[in-house]
C-alpha cells in the first residue's frame, strides 16, 4: 500500500525590487521618453548603462520579473537570444569568409 501526504507549506514568492520593477516599466516605454535613452538610464537609475543592462540581464532572469511583467521579460529575453545569435553567426561567418587562411 503507498501513502502520500502532503505537507501543508505555505508559498513564499520572492518579491521583485522596487528597483527592478522600476527597470521593467522603463523598458516597457522607454522610446516615449523625449530625452536619449543613456541620459535617461543615468539620471533615474543612477549607473552606466553598460551597467543598466548587465542588471537587468540578470532581472531577466529572475522569476519575479516574468510575474511583474511577462510581455516585456519575454520581448527583452527574445532580443537578447536574437543578439546572441547574430554574435554567433557572425563568429562563424567570418571564419569561413573569402579570403581566410588555413
Amino acid at each position: 500500500m503507498l501513502v502520500i501526504c502532503a505537507v501543508d507549506q505555505a508559498f513564499f514568492g520572492v518579491m521583485l525590487s522596487e528597483r527592478h520593477a522600476a527597470m521593467l516599466d522603463f523598458e516597457r516605454s522607454w522610446w516615449s521618453n523625449e530625452e536619449p535613452r543613456d541620459q535617461v538610464v543615468r539620471a533615474r537609475f543612477q549607473c552606466s548603462p553598460e551597467n543598466y543592462q548587465a542588471e537587468l540581464a540578470a532581472v531577466l532572469d529572475d522569476p519575479a520579473a516574468m510575474e511583474h511583467d511577462p510581455l516585456v521579460v519575454r520581448r527583452l529575453k527574445r532580443l537578447r537570444l536574437r543578439a546572441r545569435q547574430a554574435r554567433i553567426d557572425g563568429i562563424a561567418s567570418a571564419g569561413s569568409g573569402e579570403g581566410a587562411h588555413a
